[in-house]
């Protein structure tokens, strides 16, 4: 091959790669709305701007901070792994939240509560205790904690979940954020993943239809919303504009979640939480 078409060929291949491509490795540490933001579209976000992920659910059902740590302590193997490599998502039973924690060089782990729990700061008692637990056992010694701020509950949905929120979503929604401002600094969380600020505009844009079952998100919408926020918040690429949406979604529908994302992220990180 000659010497000028061999650079040109090179020239074409790493043309076509994007500048500052990143892998990040990131484990979600929660329960079913970890599931709802992470486990789908978020990969494929990703790869469409040209960057990897290698993403990880410690996956209980509504677990709370509180059963986090008692099952740390006690070394109980009550997870399903959720991880999603290449595109391919694997769900291993019956893990530790050590061996899960252990399993990889996670860059960044995200923390959460049970989503009744999210908005009463007693139930954060043990937050810092969670944090230190989950650091002692993790191999990237430049590991960041982050929090997953996770979304008011619908306008009808009427169970008890929602009592002490009397039954109202801004209630809920405010409680959160106040929460999530008096708690955080005290264990050392500064980054917040704004899922929460994302469904909340999210439904001033399009009516009160982002969740399947009340707390849930839907598994199109809601769901690809999430992801939107995640991949943004993780990357630092804008995510509005992105390629990638599923076929299931709208090109109307798939441009408002990802504006609604990048603006929950710009407005997190200029501390504006405050929608009402």
């Amino acid at each position: 091959m000659k010497k000028g078409l061999l650079i040109v060929l090179l020239f074409g291949l790493f043309g076509s790669l994007p500048l500052h491509a990143k892998l990040i490795k990131v484990l979600a540490i929660g329960n079913s709305f970890s599931e709802d933001a992470v486990e789908q579209y978020l990969f494929e976000l990703a790869r469409a701007q040209g960057d990897s992920l290698i993403i990880g659910n410690a996956y209980i059902p509504g677990c709370s901070i509180d059963r986090h740590v008692a099952n740390l302590t006690g070394d109980s193997a009550l997870y399903e792994y959720r991880k999603v490599v290449g595109g391919i998502r694997y769900v291993r039973r019956s893990w530790t939240l050590k061996d899960i924690i252990c399993n990889e060089q996670w860059d960044i782990i995200s923390l959460q509560q049970a989503s009744p729990l999210s908005g009463v700061p007693s139930s954060f008692a043990n937050l810092g205790r969670f944090k230190r637990l989950v650091e002692s056992y993790a191999t990237n010694l430049h590991v960041q904690f982050v929090w997953h701020m996770t979304w008011a509950y619908a306008l009808d949905f009427n169970s008890y979940r929602f009592k002490a929120y009397d039954y109202n979503q801004h209630t809920m929604y405010s409680r959160i954020v106040s929460t999530m401002l008096n708690v955080l600094p005290g264990v050392g969380i500064r980054r917040v993943v704004p899922t929460g600020i994302t469904i909340q505009l999210m439904r001033y844009r399009m009516g009160d239809v982002l969740n399947r079952d009340g707390f849930h998100l839907s598994l199109t919408v809601g769901r690809y919303a999430a992801a939107c926020t995640w991949c943004e918040f993780l990357t630092g690429r804008i995510v509005d504009g992105n390629k990638y949406r599923p076929e299931t979604l709208t090109e109307e529908e798939a441009q408002t979640c990802q504006q609604e994302a990048h603006e929950a992220v710009y407005m997190q990180q200029h501390g504006r939480y405050f929608l009402l």
